[in-house]
């Protein structure tokens, strides 16, 4: 156990280190090695929330053997309310203590007291970090006092590094998606490219693209993937809030669809499993030419640049939509003209 001067020097050192890397597994393996270290203790673990924000999981670990049987991810979500309202959970005799999960596993892997505290990043936690040790211990002030320091400390370290992470994959995904719409002056491949790629780079459910019929009143479905045909068909043509915004230029998120008042029927979506929907303009120039929509299975928020880069998106198709356009318009021009100069030619 550690005394307060120690713990201060320890904290200096780990946020240098942290400062040090940018790399999301360095930092991982920094704060789980900083806890077991500083507090020399026999194991720690650090659990994040995954693409499921209801899931928290292992993302790191020390001192534990392979097989240790953790607490199972739904209960650990189930348990964060009361671990922020009360800041750590504190247990001194982990094979009797009832709020100890699995306790065989625990007393098996030599695991005498537990300490967990959450991981916070701007008031909100994105996980947990769990301290055992191998002799019963009575956790002091300055025990928990330092667990969540690193947490915290961990925590901004690691929502920077997701940050500059999230932005290097944007900008690689963003020249990828762009290179595919470009291979092709086929509409119906661009579009096809379009759906498969965003769905497969922001982890959605399904996503469908709707173009302005010719009447200029209707929305038709040009391409769709990983939804049913059945809901493709139904909600086509649907004139939702949404999709009346998005006609007029501006992007929108229904964070709950099954439950929005401004869904035109929100059991379709439901039986569909669709929880969030955003709903971007396609574009070219001043006029709007369709709709782009990504569907997502799980409630989730969006950062403003993920905004703007489905913004973009409908951007890219709209112009490459034009592009084909004047393509097969010049290539129909040519063969006018060569059908003109053909016919000139037979005078002679």
């Amino acid at each position: 156990m550690a005394n307060q001067s120690n713990y201060f020097e320890n904290l200096c050192r780990i946020s240098r280190a942290f400062g040090a890397t940018l790399k999301k597994n360095e930092l991982l393996s920094l704060i789980v090695g900083a806890a077991v270290d500083a507090m020399n203790a026999k194991a720690a673990c650090l659990f994040l929330a995954g693409d499921d924000p209801d899931l928290y999981l292992p993302a790191a670990q020390k001192g534990l053997s392979a097989d240790y049987l953790h607490t199972a991810p739904e209960k650990a979500k189930d348990r964060i309310n009361d671990l922020v309202n009360n800041g750590y959970l504190a247990i001194s005799d982990a094979a009797d203590d009832p709020r100890a999960e699995n306790r065989d596993a625990k007393k098996a892997e030599g695991i005498a007291s537990i300490l967990v505290v959450p991981v916070m990043v701007h008031d909100r936690p994105i996980g947990v970090l769990a301290l055992y040790t191998a002799e019963q211990r009575q956790f002091s002030k300055s025990d928990i006092a330092f667990l969540t320091a690193l947490a915290d400390q961990g925590g901004i370290a690691v929502d920077r590094a997701r940050l500059i992470e999230h932005i290097r994959k944007n900008t690689r995904l963003f020249y990828d998606l762009s290179a595919g719409m470009n291979a092709s002056l086929d509409v119906k491949q661009i579009m096809a490219t379009l759906t498969v790629d965003l769905c497969r780079v922001f982890k959605a459910k399904g996503v469908t693209v709707q173009l302005i019929d010719m009447d200029g009143q209707t929305l038709k479905p040009v391409s769709s993937h990983g939804l049913e045909s059945s809901f493709v068909q139904a909600v086509a043509g649907q004139r939702e809030k949404s999709i009346d915004e998005a006609l007029a230029g501006k992007t929108t998120v229904i964070p709950n669809a099954s439950g929005d008042p401004d869904i035109a029927d929100p059991k379709v979506y439901k039986t569909e499993g669709i929880a969030t929907v955003i709903s971007a303009p396609i574009t070219s120039g001043d006029a709007v030419m369709g709709v782009l929509r990504l569907y997502f299975a799980n409630p989730r928020d969006f950062y403003d640049d993920e905004i703007l880069m489905i913004t973009a998106f409908g951007h890219q198709a709209g112009l490459a939509i034009k592009n084909a356009a004047c393509y097969i318009q010049v290539e129909n021009e040519l063969k006018d003209l060569k059908d003109d100069i053909w016919s000139h030619r037979s005078w002679f």
